[in-house]
């Protein structure tokens, strides 16, 4: 089984992301980070998994490459519930309830990060991937 173990940004600010992530995805915790010679500030943001890598470079921009970051969750409400109460609002929700089977939101971060989470409601890999609707 293949699964991807990290990706790998440049922030204007680890903060605002390590905060954001901190109430979309409260299963994720800081796995280490610190101040490189090297490489400047970094952290890694994840589980036992995987994670997000972020090294903060001031003045960074938002990657026109990088359409969004897409994670699954298992409530898409309660995700929702904790950002609102957190300040954040959906930068998109128009597909939260466009297919049977997955319901999905989008969210941008402090530094423009534009985040997709997915809540799957099969268990049925053909009706979780059916592009077709």
């Amino acid at each position: 089984m293949q699964i991807l173990e990290h990706i790998h940004l440049n922030v204007d600010s680890i903060a605002k992301t390590e905060e954001f992530m901190a109430v979309a995805l409260p299963e994720f915790s800081r796995r280490g980070g610190e101040l490189s010679e090297t490489f400047g500030q970094w952290a890694h943001i994840g589980n036992s998994n995987c994670y997000i890598a972020l090294t903060e470079r001031k003045g960074a921009a938002t990657m026109e490459e990088l359409r969004h970051i897409g994670m699954v969750v298992e409530d898409v409400e309660a995700l929702m519930a904790r950002l609102s109460a957190a300040g954040y609002e959906a930068a998109d929700n128009s597909s939260l309830n466009s297919h049977p089977h997955r319901r999905r939101v989008y969210y941008i971060d402090g530094n423009g990060l534009d985040w997709e989470f997915v809540e799957y409601l099969s268990e049925v890999n053909a009706e979780r991937n059916d592009y077709s609707l």
